[in-house]
């Protein structure tokens, strides 16, 4: 995607298609919808779990399901992205997460929910699919920052997601924020199917059969060092990340804060200091590369790690040691993404889709098993332990990058 301001005019990389500012908010709200897709659900667990009378950690099995399925959507949809024009793939995979979005907010039990879950992460991956979009449509000077900006755009839906959906479940239920997430992916696959040009990209990176397109991230896994590298670093974070947001929902729901769901999504408002400093993470991974980055975020997550640790306090001190700690674990995760993903992009640009499905299915295992490891360490041992095990992922991610 290129800057606000300026458009490619030429060339190959963007098939000879500019691109509007209204097309680049566009598609920001196109990944902001997506992003908050998959984070919503984090702030109504509870909710979700007294809506069906069912315990709390089993509630919590929506957004592993969630998470899942985006991983599975990252294998088997965004190599498309590589082998098909970007718009009848954006408002395919769309339509069909308004259409699974629908069908949760329907669920009448657990089981059927979680299933549904699966189906909206799978089918929510249009962030994923403009992301190498947009790196193709750019100088690799400035690679850096147009994604930065971008990934601003899906920061502001994953904090507002977290927000709308725990005020919306708590003065309508859970199943409301459900039912307007699909009516607006619905109409927003509606739009794109008008305003996205169908020339993008002119032509296909690659011509080679759907099941050689699932084998290469594999392949590319295996021949790519530094591919590896960014990934052991995202999965590690994520990890962290995840279980920190999954649990926050239990700790500050249970005895020692008593709240309802909607103090998670306003804790959530806090990272909206992210959307300043992407931009600027996105110059610095320009002028100094990745490395540099990658280093200020593990060392972050350690820092957030032992900031949220005082959260066991309660009251006031509590809460401001969870609002701290939240927001550095999220500048550090926004700010190690850019450096991991214009890192992997810079490898093939022919080959940006399969590299992303590479890089993100390995994230977003690490943050689905950062999810499920989390709940498992509150539920056996408290909130302490949940930041002990963000320590330990970072730690091993850190000791990896300073190895010789």
């Amino acid at each position: 995607m290129t800057s606000p301001t300026r458009a490619p005019r030429t060339g190959p990389a963007s098939g000879g298609a500019g691109m509007s500012r209204r097309l680049v908010a566009l598609l920001a709200l196109a990944c902001a919808v997506a992003v908050g897709n998959l984070y919503f659900p984090q702030a109504i667990g509870p909710l979700i779990a007294a809506g069906l009378d069912v315990p709390a950690d089993r509630a919590a099995l929506v957004v592993t399901a969630t998470q899942l399925g985006y991983t599975a959507g990252m294998v088997l949809l965004v190599p498309l992205g590589d082998r098909v024009r970007h718009r009848p793939l954006l408002v395919t995979v769309l339509s069909l997460s308004g259409l699974a979005l629908l069908a949760a907010g329907c669920a009448p039990g657990l089981p059927p929910l979680a299933a549904a879950s699966a189906l909206v992460g799978l089918t929510t991956v249009a962030a994923q699919i403009i992301s190498p979009l947009a790196a193709g449509l750019v100088a690799p000077d400035r690679q850096g920052e147009v994604l930065g900006t971008l990934l601003s755009g899906s920061t502001a839906g994953m904090l507002l997601a977290r927000t709308f959906s725990g005020t919306l479940g708590e003065w309508l239920g859970w199943r409301a924020p459900y039912l307007l997430a699909a009516a607006t992916a619905l109409v927003l696959a509606a739009v794109m199917a008008y305003a996205v040009p169908s020339t993008t990209p002119a032509a296909p990176a690659t011509r080679r059969s759907y099941l050689a397109l699932l084998a290469e991230p594999v392949r590319l896994l295996g021949a790519e060092p530094e591919l590896r590298r960014s990934c052991l670093y995202q999965a590690a974070v994520f990890g962290g990340f995840s279980a920190a947001w999954t649990c926050l929902a239990l700790l500050l729901t249970g005895p020692v804060y008593g709240y309802g769901a909607e103090a998670v999504g306003l804790l959530a408002l806090v990272g909206a200091a992210t959307m300043v400093c992407t931009p600027f993470a996105g110059r610095l991974v320009d002028r100094r590369g990745p490395g540099p980055v990658n280093l200020l975020s593990l060392l972050g997550v350690l820092a957030a790690a032992a900031i949220l640790a005082a959260g066991t306090l309660g009251g006031t001190r509590g809460l401001i040691a969870l609002t701290a700690g939240t927001l550095v674990l999220d500048i550090a995760l926004q700010s190690g993404t850019l450096a991991n993903v214009s890192r992997v992009y810079a490898l093939r640009p022919d080959s940006r889709g399969r590299l992303t499905t590479a890089y993100m299915t390995c994230a977003y295992l690490g943050g689905t098993a950062g999810s499920w490891l989390g709940v498992r360490a509150y539920t056996a041992f408290g909130w302490p332990a949940v930041c002990a095990f963000i320590a330990l992922l970072a730690t091993g991610a850190l000791a990896r990058h300073l190895a010789p």
